[in-house]
């Protein structure tokens, strides 16, 4: 009976581990073996060293290695180059970012990697050694069973009376599976019970991440200004290509450097050149000048030899302006008034017009057409008409935001003649071409302004200096005494057009008459 016993609460162990725990079981086995992966997958994605001191690991991350190399080039460059003060600033940032890197991975490795190797490694695998243990006490306990029974059945005196002894034995092992699988099951369930705390190692790691990237961000954030405000404080920035505005706020200056260079280079030598500005300039002189300009440098004396180079850098300039010179603002008012056909008014409103511009504009194109027209006091030499000038010129000085038809580049082109034409009409005062003093004044002769016979005062001046932007109330203009020179027919190509710019004398003020060449 006490064998039949102990056999029916032997089988009754075994079917309680084989059906209950069992299933726990493979389920640690998967545990262990993705939390094994994870932790090392998690490992290879730190920079740091696992285990070591703080400053030690904060010296090994290449972050601290780049955020040190570039402070230590800021440093050999100095503060008078824009690379170098970018590099150190950008250093500091670095450094905040390797900071947080370190405490981020810190982090990681005390809440995240310590406990998934401590479950994968330790807590699982003592688990699994006691299912061992149990399965080589439940063979103990079978061999002892074994060893009593034939005792039992045995004739021989000397196993009989070790029948006692051999069945003491076998409730002793069988209590020591009793206590071992009492033991390994109790560690089963408290493991499945503590699944919920293990998942959360994966929760833990986003949020991590998450707190990580928002201080990485912070830092950013608040390094990104003040390189920033070093960028944009820096004087030495390319003047091809950036707004009028932003380049005279740069450089504190009241004419565009590259028109001021090129127009007092072209005084210098470029005012007897036979086709100024619609000769092609060499394509490596041309690049040349203009990147020597985007760089404020004052040694342009090779330059002054190439006066087309020069003329083609000043209409680069130009063209490669965000905003032309006239502005996108003002180009419909620009072609209605150039529409009008009385000659006076068509004056009046192109006046009125120019008087809208925005005061850095209005100053360059004063600027400009003041040269303008006194390079074409030269035209018998240089071949440069006011018509001719505003040919080539015209649709670098206006454009609208969609590209031009060769309709509308022909009234750009009667805008730009009629104010080279007027110059000092539209702009009374006179101009000191070296406005910054930086150029020696020009060694070639001066030349008599121009006798327009025009009334000199401006319309709508209000004052002697002509500087108000009140339009007089009676907005037509008394038609100036204007003697004219006998007609002139020319052929020209503007927007891949065929244009015939005729130019008749009439009493009253002259009106070009353009027309589409057949």
């Amino acid at each position: 009976r006490a064998f039949r016993k102990n056999s029916m609460k032997y089988i009754h162990v075994a079917a309680v581990v084989n059906s209950e725990v069992t299933q726990i079981e493979r389920r640690m086995e998967l545990v262990r073996l993705v939390s094994h992966n994870t932790h090392k997958k998690l490992v290879s994605c730190l920079q740091g060293q696992l285990g070591t001191d703080t400053e030690k690991r904060h010296k090994k991350l290449p972050l601290t290695g780049l955020s040190q190399t570039m402070q230590e080039g800021g440093g050999q460059l100095g503060d008078e180059s824009l690379i170098g003060k970018m590099m150190d600033v950008c250093g500091e940032a670095e450094s905040r970012l390797a900071t947080e890197l370190m405490q981020h991975e810190l982090q990681l490795e005390r809440d995240i990697l310590d406990p998934l190797n401590q479950l994968a490694e330790v807590e699982i695998p003592n688990i699994l050694k006691q299912r061992k243990q149990l399965a080589k006490l439940v063979l103990d306990y079978d061999s002892a069973k074994t060893r009593w029974y034939q005792a039992t059945k045995s004739n021989n005196q000397a196993m009989a009376a070790k029948v006692d002894s051999l069945k003491d034995e076998m409730e002793e092992a069988l209590n020591k599976v009793e206590i071992c699988k009492d033991q390994l099951s109790a560690d089963m369930y408290s493991f499945s019970s503590k699944e919920g705390e293990h998942a959360r190692y994966y929760v833990m790691l986003l949020e991590a991440q998450a707190d990580y990237h928002r201080k990485s961000l912070a830092a950013l954030e608040a390094a990104i200004p003040t390189i920033q405000m070093q960028q944009d404080s820096w004087m030495e920035k390319p003047a091809f290509g950036t707004a009028l505005e932003e380049h005279l706020k740069r450089s504190n200056r009241e004419i565009a450097l590259p028109i001021e260079a090129c127009v007092m280079m072209l005084l210098e030598t470029g005012m007897k050149e036979e086709g100024l500005f619609r000769i092609a300039a060499g394509a490596s002189k041309l690049k040349k000048l203009k990147a020597a300009l985007d760089c404020s440098t004052s040694q342009l004396e090779e330059f002054y030899s190439d006066p087309h180079a020069v003329a083609g850098a000043l209409k680069s300039y130009l063209r490669e302006l965000p905003e032309p010179l006239m502005t996108f603002g003002l180009y419909d008012e620009w072609i209605q008034a150039s529409n009008v056909s009385d000659p006076d008014k068509r004056l009046q409103d192109l006046w009125v017009t120019c008087d809208r511009l925005p005061k850095t504009h209005k100053a360059n194109l004063r600027y400009l057409v003041k040269f303008l027209a006194k390079l074409a006091l030269d035209s018998e030499v240089n071949k440069m008409t006011p018509s001719n000038i505003s040919i080539v010129l015209g649709p670098n000085l206006l454009w609208s935001l969609a590209e031009m038809a060769a309709a509308t580049s022909v009234h750009v082109v009667s805008i730009i003649e009629l104010v080279i034409q007027h110059a000092d009409w539209f702009f009374p005062d006179e101009v000191d071409f070296n406005v910054s003093g930086m150029f020696a004044m020009p060694t070639h002769p001066s030349t008599p302004d121009p006798e327009f016979g025009l009334d000199r005062r401006r319309p709508g001046s209000l004052g002697q200096d002509g500087d108000s932007h009140a339009p007089r109330k009676d907005r037509y203009l008394s038609r100036p005494n204007l003697s004219l020179s006998p007609a002139v027919s020319a052929l020209y190509v503007v927007a891949d057009e065929s244009i015939r710019v005729t130019e008749t004398p009439t009493e009253d003020l002259p009106s070009p008459d353009f027309k589409a060449a057949p």
